[in-house]
């Protein structure tokens, strides 16, 4: 089965939780504090690997969860961090953010890693605390939440040359003859309903890797056929193979099929017309292909070089190999997102990211007030409400971050409703 679109749910590990401790000992009168910090959680980390070639293993599995960090321990004993979550996915794998529509990670080469969930750090135990003033605090931290994420993966073929073309004009036959690739072959439309991928040796010492794609149709690119699904693949390629049956045999025009697959493929993406493009005429084997094929020649420029071949009879291949490896020789890379384009290694890129605000206030139909944001529920969630010391240190932040007055300045009065997260507070002023 091949699959290359999922959607998953991933969870980093929380941060251990602090603990307030006190050194007892025989003969050590007034030990101090000794309460160890909370382990880190782990990470969840997408490995490439190039043994896997779709995302079916996601098709059974959606939901992943790291390990959290250990709590901490008495005697100062940190808690054991956790280790990452590391999940395989295949060559090709581009990782986006469903909320926000941002791409986190595009996964091409074997062994790259990323970073697609981050761990909360473990909270301070209370001899983080210790201070002068208070030498011996019962104070304490929670662990930090780690990040969960909604995220599509978006499987797009990794190879150099990609077949594009109507259905039943030869692409998988002309695969199957100039590599070991195996496709289904067969004497009706859309045989191919998956891309195959096969390494073609160019006889004289070079290589690259050839995909052939299901065909395509006029309306592909507004989703008719199987072209919609696929077309993705094409934009990996540096060079377009477009295979064309020359000899008509399915009643259609040579000329009007290239202006066709052409237009399909400016409508999907327009980054697609700058690929250098090869046009093979395919099946001159066959009646009236060599009378369509000048016909042909008069319609199109001068400068785009035309090959004709049979793939049944492996007539012309040689030339055709030769011609897009000396291609690919000249074409660089293209790049599928102009944000991963600007970013290389020996360059820092900075982003302009609009600063949240520390909290917001909303208020509902019942009068209760409602405070939400990532920093103040951050906060909240990282202290510790066993503890009178905690509590009263999180009233403090709350007050320093100008809460109080926010609530004020929107008519809050004693004995109103707060509710943050879910949980609720009286308003004292």
């Amino acid at each position: 089965m091949f699959v290359d679109q999922v959607k998953i749910y991933v969870k980093a590990g929380n941060g251990g939780d602090g603990m307030v401790a006190f050194r007892r000992e025989k003969f050590v009168p007034n030990g101090g504090p000794a309460g160890g910090d909370g382990g880190k959680g782990a990470d969840v980390v997408f490995v490439v690997d190039e043994g896997l070639r779709t995302l079916v293993d996601f098709r059974f599995k959606r939901i992943f969860k790291a390990e959290h960090g250990e709590h901490g321990m008495s005697k100062s004993m940190h808690g054991r961090g956790a280790s990452d979550l590391v999940v395989k996915v295949p060559q090709g794998t581009i990782v986006k953010d469903i909320d926000t529509g941002e791409i986190i990670a595009d996964l091409v080469a074997h062994g790259q890693r990323a970073v697609i969930a981050k761990a909360g750090r473990g909270g301070r135990g209370n001899k983080r605390f210790a201070t002068p003033a208070n030498p011996a605090p019962e104070l304490s931290e929670n662990g930090e939440p780690g990040q969960e994420r909604n995220v599509q993966l978006e499987l797009k073929v990794l190879a150099d040359v990609g077949l594009v073309g109507f259905p039943s004009v030869g692409k998988s036959t002309l695969l199957s003859v100039v590599s070991a690739a195996r496709p289904k072959i067969a004497a009706y439309h859309f045989t191919t309903i998956v891309p195959n991928l096969g390494m073609v040796d160019a006889g004289d010492g070079r290589s690259f890797v050839m995909a052939d794609l299901p065909g395509l149709i006029e309306g592909a690119s507004q989703g008719v056929g199987l072209g919609h699904q696929f077309l993705r693949h094409i934009e990996r390629t540096r060079v377009i193979v477009h295979v064309i049956d020359m000899s008509g045999s399915e009643g259609r025009v040579p000329f009007d099929d290239y202006v066709a697959i052409n237009n399909e493929l400016e409508q999907y993406n327009l980054r697609l017309m700058e690929r250098p493009q090869i046009i093979v005429a395919n099946k001159m084997d066959m009646p009236d292909a060599e009378e369509n094929l000048k016909e042909f020649k008069t319609k199109i420029a001068e400068d785009i070089p035309v090959f004709p071949i049979s793939a049944v009879t492996k007539t012309g291949l040689r030339e055709l190999l030769l011609a897009i490896a000396d291609k690919l020789e000249t074409t660089p890379e293209f790049p599928l997102n102009e944000i991963l384009e600007q970013e290389d290694e020996d360059t820092v890129l900075y982003k302009y990211v609009a600063e949240e605000p520390d909290f917001e206030i909303s208020r509902e139909p019942d009068g209760t007030f409602v405070l939400s944001g990532a920093k103040i529920e951050r906060l909240f969630t990282m202290t510790n409400f066993e503890r009178d010391a905690s509590i009263s240190r999180f009233a403090r932040q709350l007050r320093a971050m100008g809460v109080d007055e926010a609530l004020r300045k929107r008519g809050a009065t004693d004995g109103d409703i707060v509710r943050l997260l879910d949980y609720e507070f009286e308003f004292m002023d």
